[in-house]
């Protein structure tokens, strides 16, 4: 049987990793996309107004590893001011290049886009309002909202080409406007089909200097959104370097896990040029958690083998829209929807119950009411009464330890199976090695 192939496929390979190559973009003497290193990236926190500060938080960001800056501009003031920004860079011998970060001022960033090496624009907010509003277009009456967009767009496009200025058109979940929504939904087709709105108006003006981005604080709808851009972008005959960022995703251990789950997952597909590790913490930490995302990548290529797959059938039907119920594994293999594998319901586990929480507390020599607070149930012992926060686990697991007050009636506590055999209790789980398991299926069924 021939290896399946698909012209609907989000990357190269679904069992080897291969780095999809995309369109090469120069920002100033920095290359991104092709076959460049993936590049990290990160933004400032000051006021832009404050020139020193700004290039003081933007010189500890280049001395941690960062290789563009990114500076917001949310008006046309702050986007001269970037030119003094540049300058004090230079002077102190920095010569990253510089982003602008461009929202709702298609003004500021005509400005901008002739001093810095990149803008970013948000379609969502770029030319358009947000009112909240649910409009129902004609086709005719769609088609003019377009040409408005270009009308205000194309300014902006023709100064980047005449100053060799690169752009991301960066879309964001949070950020669709009225017109996307009403006409696709809060979906990551919603978010896709923005962008392209944007980038098929550079297309046609011959500018191809694009980063692309589909970001969302939700790393499945970010994934999704990316994925479906690829295969969109394939449709189109497009190939543009993407930049990949998880918006929103907290501090400390958190923030590193989310960012980690959206642009990981698409680095493993061989997806993604730039990343930004977007942390709530002060942007030069950003930055060692993107090298450490990155890094992986320099020699991925050379992973253990996986099988490849060879059913032809299951890549064909891989994107079409299948029934959940139908409990098809080719979901496996599919870019955009996740429904849930099909599972026999055991107690509170599988069917259609949503994902059950356990709480590992088998290291801890003794086990007392205070021991569950960390876990989501705290004792009151005036009123003798659990109180349950909405982060409470389904199950902790004790290994060989006992406790002798009455649990929760919401939680349940697995032992080792050993234990298990003689501390058989109410709401008590056995949890096997595959020895014990293999040996206790034989004694059941004798």
């Amino acid at each position: 049987m021939k290896t399946a192939t698909s012209s609907l496929l989000y990357c190269n390979s679904l069992t080897q990793y291969q780095r999809m190559l995309t369109r090469e973009v120069s920002i100033g003497d920095l290359k991104l996309g092709g076959n460049n290193p993936i590049r990290v990236q990160s933004m400032t926190t000051t006021d832009t107004m404050n020139t020193i500060a700004t290039v003081e938080q933007s010189i500890r960001m280049i001395e941690a590893g960062c290789e563009l800056v990114r500076i917001t501009a949310p008006s046309i003031n702050e986007a001269k001011n970037l030119q003094n920004i540049k300058n004090e860079l230079h002077k102190r011998g920095h010569h990253t290049p510089i982003v602008a970060d461009i929202h709702f001022t298609p003004n500021a960033a005509e400005v901008a886009a002739r001093i810095v090496e990149k803008v970013r624009v948000n379609p969502g907010n770029f030319a358009d309002k947000k009112k909240f509003e649910t409009i129902e277009y004609t086709n005719a009456e769609y088609d003019a909202e377009i040409e408005r967009i270009r009308t205000r767009f194309i300014p902006l496009v023709k100064i980047c080409k005449e100053y060799g200025t690169a752009m991301r058109i960066g879309t964001n979940h949070g950020s669709l406007s009225d017109r996307i929504m009403s006409r696709y939904g809060d979906t990551p087709l919603g978010m896709v089909e923005s962008a392209l709105e944007f980038l098929r108006i550079c297309e046609e003006e011959n500018y191809k200097s694009i980063v692309l981005s589909m970001k969302s604080s939700n790393p499945q709808v970010m994934v999704q959104a990316y994925r479906l851009l690829i295969v969109k972008m394939k449709e189109e005959g497009m190939n543009y370097p993407l930049h990949l960022g998880v918006t929103e995703a907290g501090d400390g251990e958190d923030g590193r896990i989310k960012s980690a789950a959206g642009i990981g997952a698409l680095l493993e597909d061989g997806i993604g040029d730039t990343i930004r590790v977007s942390l709530t913490e002060d942007p030069e930490f950003e930055i060692p958690v993107a090298k450490m995302l990155a890094k992986r990548y320099s020699n991925r290529a050379n992973h253990q083998h996986i099988p490849e797959i060879t059913n032809e059938n299951l890549l064909a039907k891989a994107n079409t829209e299948l029934d959940p119920s139908e409990n098809n594994h080719t979901y496996l293999f599919s870019s955009y929807p996740y429904p849930k594998r099909k599972t026999k319901e055991v107690g509170n586990i599988g069917g259609h119950n949503v994902p059950r929480v356990i709480a590992d507390l088998s290291h801890l020599e003794t086990i007392h009411y205070a021991t569950l607070f960390p876990v989501g149930y705290n004792y009151s012992v005036e009123l003798d009464k659990w109180n349950i926060s909405d982060q409470a686990c389904d199950f902790i697991y004790t290994g060989n330890n006992h406790f002798d007050f009455e649990i929760p009636g919401t939680l349940a506590y697995i032992v080792n199976y050993n234990y298990w055999l003689i501390n058989e209790k109410d709401r008590c789980y056995p949890y096997f090695l595959w020895e014990e398991f293999v040996a206790a299926k034989k004694n059941i069924d004798k």
